[in-house]
């Protein structure tokens, strides 16, 4: 039988190891698994390259993990705000490497990754900084800059409901980048609201089919974001 439920969050992130590659769904607040964050904080992994689209709000969630000094370097499109304290701190102290990659490259470079395609060719970015050291082509008149996926060895993300075989469904903007995540780690690991019976989710309504899903664990007082 079929059944990627854990019973508790300590238990499914317990074998991230140092110096993995983990993504992480939401968009600021919007999204992000605060739960497994603070299992992954307790679990105590090191040297880790955050894949996120920002670096991170306040002081908790994204940023207690870089506050606690675990994460070596973030790959993101938006690590500075109002309130990236945390990152902007660690980055000035050189603490932190930054790779910063517009946002629709970002999803774009985590769904070839996920689709299995060895890379793309993309306007964004040709003749910046960005584009230093990589290949570019000129097609059709138009220059274009080759960008590479991005794999990962987990991912963790949040839905709002699951089932035993990892089916998911979101909620609104909640979903962001969960999806596309999802495909592209060896292990997705993912927070839901509730973890409902086979048939009870709308097969019309399932975003991330359970093929994508390792590990799903219920975590009912969460917040609906």
């Amino acid at each position: 039988m079929i059944n990627k439920i854990y019973d508790s969050l300590a238990s499914a992130v317990a074998d991230v190891h140092d110096g993995a590659t983990i993504m992480i769904g939401g968009f600021g607040n919007a999204g992000m698994p605060s739960a497994l964050i603070d299992a992954l904080i307790e679990q105590g992994s090191r040297e880790l390259t955050i894949v996120n689209n920002n670096a991170g709000n306040g002081e908790t969630g994204l940023a207690a993990l870089l506050g606690a000094g675990r994460v070596r370097k973030i790959i993101c499109s938006f690590p500075r705000q109002t309130d990236s304290q945390v990152f902007d701190a660690l980055y000035r102290a050189g603490k932190i490497e930054l790779e910063l990659v517009p946002q629709g490259n970002l999803a774009e470079r985590i769904r070839a990754a996920g689709a299995g395609i060895g890379g793309f060719f993309t306007p964004t970015g040709y003749g910046t900084l960005l584009a230093e050291g990589k290949e570019t082509r000129v097609i059709d008149g138009k220059p274009y800059v080759f960008e590479l996926p991005i794999h990962a060895d987990f991912a963790l993300i949040k839905a709002l409901k699951g089932d035993r075989w990892g089916n998911l469904v979101y909620r609104k903007t909640a979903r962001n980048f969960g999806p596309i995540m999802a495909t592209a780690a060896k292990c997705a690991i993912v927070q839901v609201n509730e973890v409902v019976e086979l048939g009870e989710l709308d097969p019309e309504a399932v975003v991330t089919p359970g093929i994508f899903v390792q590990r799903v664990v219920a975590v009912p007082g969460a917040a609906r974001a």
